[in-house]
């Protein structure tokens, strides 16, 4: 992706005026509550929620137009239009040193990044060399604009503020500097988006006009009707409602709270950084969870974490405590946050996804800053209140009891959001909880294990042992559990839990005597349906019967049985809708095995291939072999030339 020098240089734009908007944010709120510092407290929290909400407004009112001008008109100038824009009004707000005009400049910038990123995604597609690269291109956008660009424009932001001092320059003349220092980034993405990416340029036909991206109220509506409906994506909404309330308030009172912490700037970029590196935090520990924890109960078991870690920020009485406790904060609202998208992408069907995905995406956006704009007000109106413990008086600033009662309603939440999505009453979470944190029986030696899923089990018998002969041509120590699962017991018992029970038997066995002993002495293991597979097919057959184990006392059997054993690699073989029938199955039947294994794979991408199975068995085992070969360690023996080397 980085390779293609058109899509590099737009992505590094896009990380420098992302790094500009987040310190951006964090100059003007801070420049507000200096301008009002004369006025109290009320003031200044009424001044800073009155930023976040002029940020907030053309979010709601323009969606469409910036969608409009985006198509109508040549995107490379829209996009150097909106940074010289940028680049002349945060130079004048100095000059200018008003509330008013402050205020002014705040909406007009949020205007310009309106018309900005619609140019910008629109142009992304043109620079790809394959429609299947937007995904990662995409990916890659999520992670520069809030992950690389948060911390970086906190960091700035920190820096600049730790500086000023050095030239005897007050507060509001460092953030004087760091909006002029800020400035300069949207210089900076101008000329290179003039001269160094022309290929963004261009207008799509009057057919692409006529389709204006939809406003960020008419995706709330028109997802609300599906939302009202559904248990699941209703208990999501909840959730998501409680998890970014949250986030929001530690964000909104960043500043009057680092202020009660005896911290001044530095110490506010600090804490906003902390929010979001606790969301990138919890997004890449979150998949790791979910293997052990079912979605429907990590999601609302996040949020509730997260409305405690909230309590716990409030109550904070040193700096480096509360920056941890709000990094737990971002972390929990991270799983959640990422727990929720792969529920979407995994539970909810293909012909709703997409209005789902953009409705939950708006709501985020619009939750997030409408908590920034409304928290300020609120803290602004609780003041500062006396409280008596023990005989002795302590003065507790508005921040205080504001993040002790977004924590509470946001745990609060997490609980109706939990109740509305649990699938297991009757089962205890503790237990749950337990076994997600138990890491398993502890695993030695270099060996790969393999997992070959999907398709019918003559695929993958044939698939496994297809590529275990590849391998071994290729000098890899290879071991073939074989099919005991298939042998005895489980085919000769009737009941659902039985046939499960006599197949996780079978399962412990196979691990125990073959499998570890072989991963030990550092072999490849390939097994066909190692876990995936079995799960899918019983938990199909339990709900076509209506009776039997459902699919979290499946998940629980099979990591008793297995130990905790994941394979480091699963081939997910996938059949086109047309030719998913196999002897004694129908169609539809295998159609939802494929769906169970997708889903059971989802939370991590990373330790799974997807693999046409269509067509002739040979050519099916190349697309393995080409799939697999490249994430394996080089064969004993074997050695790998230096790149460049002839």
């Amino acid at each position: 992706m980085l390779a293609i020098p058109a899509f590099r240089r737009l992505w590094s734009v896009t990380a420098l005026t992302s790094t500009g908007e987040w310190m951006s944010l964090l100059a003007l709120t801070s420049l507000a509550t200096h301008l009002t510092a004369g006025a109290g407290y009320t003031a200044q929290s009424f001044a800073l929620g009155g930023v976040v909400a002029t940020k907030l407004i053309p979010s709601l009112l323009f969606g469409p137009l910036a969608g409009v001008l985006a198509d109508r008109f040549d995107r490379r100038k829209v996009m150097v239009t909106c940074d010289l824009l940028k680049f002349g009004l945060l130079i004048s707000i100095p000059f200018v040193g008003s509330l008013w005009w402050l205020l002014v400049v705040t909406l007009l910038i949020e205007l310009c990044t309106m018309f900005w990123i619609p140019a910008k995604d629109a142009a992304v597609p043109n620079l790809l060399r394959r429609p299947d690269q937007m995904e990662a291109a995409a990916q890659l956008g999520l992670v520069v604009t809030y992950g690389v660009a948060v911390l970086a424009g906190a960091g700035l932001f920190a820096l600049v503020s730790k500086l000023a001092p050095l030239i005897d320059a007050d507060p509001a003349t460092a953030v004087h500097i760091a909006l002029f220092v800020n400035s300069f980034a949207f210089l900076i993405s101008a000329l290179v988006v003039f001269f160094r990416i022309r290929e963004v340029s261009g207008r799509p036909g009057a057919a692409d006009r006529r389709q204006a991206p939809p406003s960020m109220l008419f995706l709330l509506r028109d997802g609300f009707r599906f939302v009202i409906d559904t248990p699941l994506v209703r208990g999501l909404v909840i959730g998501i409602v409680g998890a970014f309330t949250a986030g929001g308030a530690v964000i909104a009172t960043a500043k009057l709270y680092a202020s009660s912490l005896g911290g001044g700037d530095a110490a506010y970029s600090v804490l906003f950084g902390s929010v979001f590196a606790g969301l990138a935090i919890g997004m890449g520990i979150g998949p790791r969870l979910a293997q052990r924890l079912p979605h429907n109960r990590l999601f609302g078991t996040a949020i509730v974490a997260a409305g405690l870690s909230l309590v716990v920020v409030a109550v904070a009485v040193h700096l480096f405590m509360a920056i941890a406790a709000v990094m737990f904060v971002g972390a929990f609202a991270g799983i959640a946050f990422l727990t929720g998208l792969t529920i979407i992408g995994t539970q909810v069907a293909d012909g709703i996804r997409g209005r789902i995905n953009a409705f939950v995406q708006s709501l985020v956006r619009l939750v997030l800053l409408g908590s920034m704009s409304l928290v300020p007000i609120v803290v602004g109106l609780v003041a500062t209140r006396p409280i008596t413990i023990g005989g002795t008086e302590f003065l507790v600033d508005g921040t205080r009891f504001v993040l002790a009662g977004g924590g509470l309603v946001a745990a609060v939440v997490g609980t109706i959001a939990y109740r509305q999505m649990d699938d297991r009453g009757f089962e205890p979470l503790v237990r749950d909880l337990v076994s997600a944190l138990r890491s398993g029986e502890r695993r030695t030696g270099a060996g790969v294990l393999i997992a070959i899923e999907g398709a019918t089990p003559q695929d993958t018998v044939d698939q496994a042992g297809r590529l275990a002969g590849a391998l071994r041509r290729l000098g890899y120590d290879v071991v073939e559990p074989g099919h005991q699962e298939r042998a005895g017991g489980p085919a000769d018992l009737e009941g659902l839990r039985a046939r499960a029970l006599a197949a996780a038997a079978v399962r412990a066995d196979l691990v125990e005597r073959v499998v570890r002993p072989s991963l030990a002495a550092g072999a490849v293991v390939i097994v066909d349906r190692f876990v995936a597979g079995p799960l899918a097919r019983f938990g199909v057959a339990a709900e076509q019967t209506g009776t039997g184990p459902d699919d979290g006392e499946l998940e629980s059997l099979a990591r008793w049985a297995t130990g905790g054993l994941r394979p480091d690699l699963t081939v997910l073989l996938d059949r086109a809708p047309q030719s998913r029938a196999e002897p004694g199955v129908a169609g539809i039947e295998h159609a939802r095995v494929q769906r169970l294994l997708a889903r059971a794979l989802a939370p991590e991408p990373g330790r799974h291939v997807v693999v046409d199975a269509d067509g002739d068995p040979d050519e099916v085992a190349a697309r393995v072999g080409d799939g697999v070969l490249p994430l394996l360690p080089a064969a004993p023996g074997v050695v790998v030339a230096p790149e460049g080397a002839s």
